[in-house]
């Protein structure tokens, strides 16, 4: 029997898929990240670190 696959891949980059959808749905938590306020891409993305500082501390603390 065949290993199933996507469109002809493997499955195996969808493995950790739900990680990264998990990541963003938890970061979506975040008024200032799901709305996107921010003009400038550098200040986006420094928030997007603090949300995910956040999540690391809630997670391992």
């Amino acid at each position: 029997m065949k290993p199933p696959t996507q469109d002809g891949r493997a499955l195996r980059r969808y493995r950790r898929r739900w990680k990264v959808e998990r990541l963003w749905a938890w970061l979506q938590n975040f008024r200032r990240v799901a709305t996107r306020f921010d003009y400038h891409v550098e200040n986006f993305l420094g928030f997007v670190h603090l949300g995910c500082i956040k999540i690391l501390l809630r997670c391992y603390l």
